[in-house]
C-alpha cells in the first residue's frame, strides 16, 4: 500500500526502535551515557510495542516486549553504579569532603562496578538483539499495512491506568521521609511519563506540559534515589573492621551530608505533590478521552504534526531530555 506519509504509529516504532540500537551500540562499548539512553530507549519501546500492536495478529509483539524487558534489566544493574562513580566524582570537588574516605567508598563501587559490567555483557549477549531488532521491523511492516486505530483505546486505558498508579503512590508516601515509598512514586511517574509522551507524539499538544512537570519531579526523585544508593556504600564500608577503614571520621561526614542532602530534596518534592496532582486529573478528565476519541481538531493536529514524527538518523527532540 503505497502512502505519501508512513502511519504515525510505524514512525513511532521506527524511533524508538533506532533510538535503542544506537546507544545499545555505544552501551556494550562502555560508555556510560550510552547506558543510561539504551535502558531509558528500551523503557520506551516497551511503553509503545504493546499499544501500537494492539488487534495485529501473528505480529510476535508479546516476545519482542520480553526481550526488551531483559535488556532493561541487564543495564539498569550497570546505570546505578556509573551514576554512583558520578556522585563520587561530584563530591570529591568539595572542599569539606574528607578525601581518603571518599577514596575507600570508591575502591567498592569500582569493584562492584566492573563485575556488574561482566554480568551486563552477558545478558545483553543472551538476548540476541539482532533477533528482536528483525522483530521489530516485522512489526513495523504490520503496523504499516493495519487499519485499524485500535491502539487508540490502548493507550487511554493505559493512560487511566498510570494515572490512577500515581496517584495511589502520591497518597501513600505523603509527606513521610521514607525511601521505599519515594521509590514507587519515582515508578509511577516515569511509566505515566513515557505513556504521555506516547500521545504527545501521536498529535495531542496537550500532553507536553505534563510531560514536563513530571520530568521535573522525576529528576528531583531520580538524584534522591541516586543519593540513596551512595548511601548504601557508604554504609557498607562503614561497617567493615576498623583497622579497614578511615580513623578520622571522614565516613560519618560523608554520611551526614548525604543524609541531608536527601532531606532537602525530599523537603522540594513534597512542594511538588500538587503540581503532580494536576498532572493526574488533567490525564484522566481531558488527555484520557482526548486520546480515545480524537475530535477534528484533534486530527488536524496529527496531520500537521506527521511530517516532523518521521524517522531520523540523529536524536529525536525526546530524546534530547532523557528520562532517568
Amino acid at each position: 500500500m503505497n502512502r505519501s506519509n508512513p502511519r504515525v504509529t510505524t514512525v513511532l516504532l521506527a524511533r524508538r526502535r533506532q533510538a535503542l540500537k544506537r546507544n545499545l551500540k555505544q552501551a556494550v562499548e562502555g560508555d556510560g551515557k550510552g547506558v543510561h539512553q539504551a535502558r531509558v530507549a528500551s523503557r520506551r519501546l516497551r511503553e509503545a510495542v504493546p499499544v501500537l500492536a494492539t488487534g495485529l495478529k501473528k505480529s510476535k509483539a508479546d516476545k519482542a516486549g520480553r526481550k526488551i524487558r531483559r535488556i532493561t534489566r541487564a543495564l539498569g544493574s550497570i546505570r546505578e553504579l556509573d551514576v554512583t562513580v558520578s556522585l563520587i566524582d561530584e563530591l570529591a570537588q568539595r572542599d569539606t569532603v574528607p578525601r581518603l574516605a571518599l577514596e575507600h567508598v570508591r575502591a567498592r563501587v569500582i569493584h562492584e562496578q566492573e563485575s556488574r559490567r561482566v554480568t551486563m555483557l552477558k545478558r545483553l549477549d543472551r538476548v540476541k538483539v539482532a533477533k528482536l531488532d528483525r522483530r521489530l521491523q516485522s512489526l513495523s511492516e504490520a503496523l504499516e499495512a493495519a487499519d485499524a486505530e485500535q491502539w487508540r483505546e490502548t493507550l487511554a486505558a493505559r493512560l487511566l491506568k498510570r494515572s490512577k498508579l500515581l496517584r495511589a503512590a502520591l497518597e501513600n508516601a505523603g509527606q513521610l521521609y521514607e525511601a521505599e515509598r519515594l521509590h514507587q512514586v519515582r515508578i509511577a511517574a516515569k511509566k505515566l511519563r513515557y505513556a504521555l509522551e506516547l500521545a504527545a507524539e501521536t498529535g495531542l499538544r496537550e500532553a507536553k506540559d505534563p510531560v514536563l512537570t513530571i520530568k521535573r519531579a522525576q529528576d528531583m526523585l531520580g538524584r534522591l534515589h541516586d543519593l540513596q544508593v551512595l548511601q548504601t556504600y557508604v554504609a557498607s564500608v562503614l561497617a567493615e573492621p576498623q583497622s579497614a577503614t578511615p580513623p578520622d571520621g571522614g565516613l560519618e561526614i560523608i554520611a551526614r551530608l548525604l543524609e541531608d542532602e536527601c532531606r532537602r530534596l525530599h523537603a522540594r518534592y513534597v512542594s511538588t505533590v500538587p503540581a503532580l496532582l494536576s498532572v493526574v486529573e488533567l490525564t484522566r478528565s481531558s488527555l484520557v478521552p482526548s486520546v480515545a476519541q480524537p475530535g477534528r481538531r484533534g486530527r488536524r493536529h496529527l496531520k500537521m504534526d506527521l511530517g516532523t514524527l518521521r524517522p531520523r538518523s540523529g536524536r529525536s527532540s525526546a530524546a534530547v531530555n532523557e528520562g532517568r
